[in-house]
């Protein structure tokens, strides 16, 4: 049995758009949408009466994440959110791969959805590549949170204090003595932040979460998410990309810029995360130009 959980909060124009894309996987045994908001509860109850919705009461999405799976029916769960649309077949292969023994956690591959013709399109072009090549070339990584899919058996509750939920549910897996599974071909289109503002408080939380020292609930295994992403290792394997990415001398300024604001945003995470010790619902802001 196969079940999809989706997380989401106020996602009322994109929702609708994801749940008619899985609703066509004949793979798909049920789906579960899970939310803190009364308008996304009452959109699904009403449109979508197959579709099983729980309240999220915490709002956070480790949270969301840790009542989803423990109200899935499935063996194998696959994990996605309310603002991004999966491409047709996508789950299929991922479900395909976990048929595997020695495989846990299956992820796709995120494609932005911005044009590419503007300052913060071109960043997350850029980005999404980027770590498109990291997951081809490295045994270990954190798979994305956009679209993954799991063995229900080897999950364990994950912190709700986490900003990395994706990367600790990886960690979950790996501890366990299984492999993580990238599937290029399994493409998850996402919409990226529009302006610099909003950049910053998707990144904030996505990147900060990685200097974290939290454990996995149940599990006497310490998170080392540090050893997965950190400042040191995007400036090592970021500067073949730096040289072989731009494709004119605007988008070469275009990075020259990025990389100016990458190291501006781990400046950033030490101060708010080890200095003034904020955590991920100090951090957690809704990134309205992403919706």
């Amino acid at each position: 049995m196969v079940s999809v959980v989706i997380t989401t909060y106020k996602e009322l124009n994109t929702l609708p758009k994801a749940l008619e894309v899985i609703k066509k996987e004949k793979i798909v045994d049920e789906i579960l949408v899970v939310a803190p908001d009364q308008e996304t509860e009452n959109l699904v109850k009403e449109k979508y009466p197959e579709v099983r919705f729980f309240k999220n009461e915490k709002v956070v999405k480790p949270a969301a994440l840790n009542l989803g799976l423990s109200k899935a029916k499935g063996e194998i769960v696959v994990l996605t959110d309310g603002d991004v649309i999966i491409k047709e077949g996508s789950i299929n292969l991922l479900v395909k791969a976990l048929e595997k023994e020695e495989s846990g956690l299956a992820c796709g591959r995120p494609v932005s959805l911005n044009l590419k013709d503007n300052l913060f399109g071109y960043w997350s072009h850029f980005l999404t590549f980027a770590a498109h090549q990291m997951r081809l070339k490295n045994k270990i990584f954190p798979a994305s949170g956009n679209l993954c899919a799991l063995k229900k058996n080897l999950f364990s509750l994950i912190s709700e204090e986490t900003m990395i939920d994706d990367a600790l549910i990886t960690q979950v897996v790996l501890s366990k003595g299984y492999q993580v599974v990238y599937l290029q071909e399994a493409e998850v289109f996402v919409k990226y932040p529009k302006n610099f503002k909003d950049w910053i408080k998707q990144k904030i939380r996505a990147t900060g979460g990685y200097i974290e020292k939290l454990k996995i609930k149940n599990e006497k295994l310490k998170i080392e998410v540090g050893k997965m992403r950190n400042l040191g290792q995007e400036i090592k394997e970021g500067i073949g990309m730096f040289f072989t990415y731009p494709k004119n001398l605007k988008e070469f300024f275009w990075t020259i810029l990025l990389y100016l604001a990458r190291i501006y945003l781990w400046f950033l995470i030490f101060w708010q995360i080890k200095i003034r010790k904020r955590g991920a619902k100090d951090l957690w802001k809704r990134v309205e130009s992403t919706k």
